[in-house]
């Protein structure tokens, strides 16, 4: 039976908040989540997130609205690499096997699930499909995922470096400068 978590993070790298409604089912994570931002200007955010076996992304669907007006991001995975955006082909991000929501604690879940990062010893190297917020674009980015001791993981992505904090689900409970999951 699946297991269902209610989230909700004050997310300091927006001035926001953000509540993540997640499902565990297996080696799926589905995903639905709001969140707003102050910075850099005021927005909201709407996602879906859809994952299949290994928790690889299968989907990302995204809406920010802001005094602009509104954007909306159908990110899609083929299940072999390749990548669309609203239709149109990333090249850039091939190869990827998941997303990464710009300052949404709930993407940081799928690879440390899939590699039991915040268990067990391991450091692994991941190409994402990287989405900036409110914009969102989508590029690519390297990042590294490296288990420091049980729930606790340090990330890096060029010369950004974090340890984050892991619940015993994979669910981020402390990300330092970005997030910090509220009690509940």
């Amino acid at each position: 039976m699946p297991a269902s978590h209610v989230i909700t993070w004050e997310v300091l790298g927006s001035g926001g908040f953000e509540t993540a409604w997640a499902e565990l089912d297996g080696d799926a994570l589905r995903g639905r989540g709001r969140a707003v931002g102050m910075d850099p200007w005021p927005y909201w955010i709407s996602y879906e997130l859809d994952t299949s076996d290994a928790f690889v992304t299968r989907r990302l669907r995204v809406t920010a609205e802001s005094a602009d007006g509104v954007r909306t991001l159908d990110l899609r995975h083929d299940g072999t690499g390749r990548w669309t955006a609203n239709g149109e082909r990333l090249p850039e991000v091939d190869g990827a096997l998941d997303c990464d929501l710009g300052l949404c604690p709930l993407t940081n879940t799928m690879p440390v699930l899939r590699h039991g990062l915040h268990r067990a010893p391991g450091e692994r190297e991941f190409q994402m499909a990287w989405v900036s917020v409110p914009d969102l674009t989508v590029v690519a980015s390297r990042q590294t995922y490296t288990h420091l001791g049980p729930g606790l993981v340090r990330f890096v992505s060029g010369d950004f470096r974090r340890d984050l904090v892991f619940d015993d689900d994979g669910f981020v409970v402390d990300y330092p400068g970005l997030a910090t999951r509220n009690a509940p």
